[in-house]
């Protein structure tokens, strides 16, 4: 692999615990090790007692069979357990690596991206990688060391056999799987694009399907991840047609080997003893056992890279925001009200996770995105993340003050009634009303208001941007308010700032 290879900077991520994994391919050698003794220790049991001979002369070649069985089950389900806890914790450093890098991270990162695509790169590409280690690493690694074992002893029964197996396993192991791999890497770049934009096109219908469904649009969007997800499939289906060649080509090549070792052991019938072309006969057949798994690991191979170099992008710096200037803030001061006016894409989400930097060292910033979630949990706890030792008098008087008295009265439980589905529980509108609340609750000195009003009718939002930046509106007038917005109501004399102008 080149340095610059990303499938090495997506190791680096996963951060294995090279231990485990030493043990899960110790674990693995044992395993098929011992179908590779189990199939030569077979074979001169089998020639052995069609000789006859005493009894006690099988014994231990008996008890070895038997131990040889049992100890292939009870390696191989060590390894599992050793090469998935490997995995899976790895997964979950990388995971907890990209969160941290994107929390931490310029805004730019994060905002430039689709959330479906976020979900699928921080979700599947994470678990691509990490499979890597399970169906890539560690079969090439036991492969490797298994072949040579098996071309050794091979090799001291009878050279020849032992070349036409070494051609054979190279052609199993290596071979097959560049083809696999090479065939099967442009079909694969295209899954992954579609499997990209299903996951788009699926959030985009699970988050705004009241809106979609009032602008007559909900078929069309729904149509659309449909398509893409039939496209997605036949994209899978073309990478696994070159798969399935390199997975037919080990068989042909144990065919190959063995009827070679047949051959040879017919020119040599009348110098070894059958025992031992027995066991040169069958154990190449074992031999080939390790390379089985090896097209399957190139083919992860290239998942894993194509993985990797879309987790090294989500966390890559927008090279467009290198030839931006430096963003300037506004001074805030205890008690101010800002408006952060502007288009959509003009920057008032990135104006506000600036702020929200300049404040996170000591954390005196609430940034209250537009699209927050709500939990599939009561009312209660939905604002309670904001503050955990919110009292419900509190709670009732900042769900009254954004507008939402009468729709609590009208809960079945109050404040106890679960929220089923979440945001789908309720409508965009009252979505947006309970954010606003949870704003409210939240008791820090600077609260970063994104479009908290988008989706009301205009008399309404009118008259909560005008109580948001009032200096005796909704919040305390020592508390200091930014508000992101598309429009300001007439009369507001707050200031403005204008994102592309800062």
């Amino acid at each position: 692999m080149s340095p610059r290879d990303p499938l090495l900077s997506g190791l680096a991520l996963l951060r294995p615990r090279l231990p485990r994994l030493a043990l899960a391919v110790i674990l693995g050698v044992l395993a098929l090790g011992s179908a590779l003794g189990l199939a030569g220790v077979s074979a001169w049991l089998i020639a052995r007692a069609w000789q006859m001979p005493p009894i006690l002369d099988l014994s231990v070649a008996v008890v070895a069979v038997r131990a040889l069985g049992i100890s292939r089950g009870v390696f191989g389900y060590c390894e599992r357990l050793a090469s998935h806890d490997t995995a899976l914790r790895a997964a979950g450093t990388a995971r907890a690596g990209l969160y941290r890098a994107l929390a931490h991270g310029p805004a730019e990162t994060v905002m430039r991206l689709p959330e479906g695509d976020i979900a699928s790169r921080v979700g599947d590409s994470v678990d691509e990688l990490s499979d890597v280690l399970v169906r890539a690493v560690l079969p090439i690694a036991v492969a490797t060391i298994l072949s040579t074992a098996s071309v050794v002893a091979v090799a001291l029964i009878s050279p020849t056999v032992a070349a036409v197996l070494l051609v054979c396993l190279l052609v199993a192991g290596v071979l097959a799987p560049w083809l696999s791999a090479r065939a099967a890497r442009a079909a694969e770049r295209v899954a992954v694009h579609h499997h990209s934009g299903r996951d788009t096109a699926t959030m985009l219908a699970l988050e705004h399907a009241p809106e979609l469904r009032v602008a007559g649009r909900l078929d069309e969007v729904l149509a659309d991840a449909s398509r893409r997800q039939l496209e997605w499939g036949a994209a899978a289906d073309r990478a696994a047609l070159p798969a399935a060649v390199g997975a037919a080509a080990p068989t042909a090549a144990t065919a190959v080997s063995v009827l070679g070792a047949v051959l040879v052991a017919i020119t040599l019938a009348a110098q070894v003893a059958p025992t031992t072309l027995a066991i040169l006969v069958l154990l190449p057949l074992s031999a080939f056992e390790a390379t089985t798994a090896l097209p399957a690991a190139a083919i992860q191979l290239t998942r894993a890279r194509i993985a990797a170099a879309r987790l090294l992008d989500l966390t890559a710096p927008d090279p467009a925001a290198r030839r931006r200037p430096a963003l300037r803030t506004p001074d805030l001061r205890a008690g101010d009200r800002v408006a952060v006016v502007g288009a959509s894409g003009s920057g008032k989400t990135t104006t506000l996770m600036a702020i929200a930097a300049e404040h996170e060292h000591p954390f005196t910033a609430g940034f209250f995105p537009e699209d927050a979630h709500l939990f599939d949990t009561t009312v209660r706890d939905n604002l309670l993340v904001a503050r955990g030792d919110a009292t419900d008098d509190d709670l009732r008087a900042a769900l009254a003050a954004v507008g939402l008295r009468e729709w609590l009265d009208h809960l079945p439980d109050g404040l106890a009634t679960i929220l089923t589905g979440g945001a789908a529980a309720v409508s965009a509108g009252q979505r947006r009303r309970l954010l606003l609340a949870r704003a409210l609750v939240c008791d820090m000195p600077v609260v970063l208001l994104d479009e908290p009003t988008e989706h009301l009718d205009a008399a309404d939002a009118d008259r909560l941007l005008r109580a948001l930046l009032a200096p005796d509106g909704l919040f305390a007038p020592t508390r200091t308010v930014v508000v992101a917005t598309h429009h300001l109501p007439h009369g507001v004399t707050c200031p403005v700032l204008y994102p592309r102008q800062t």
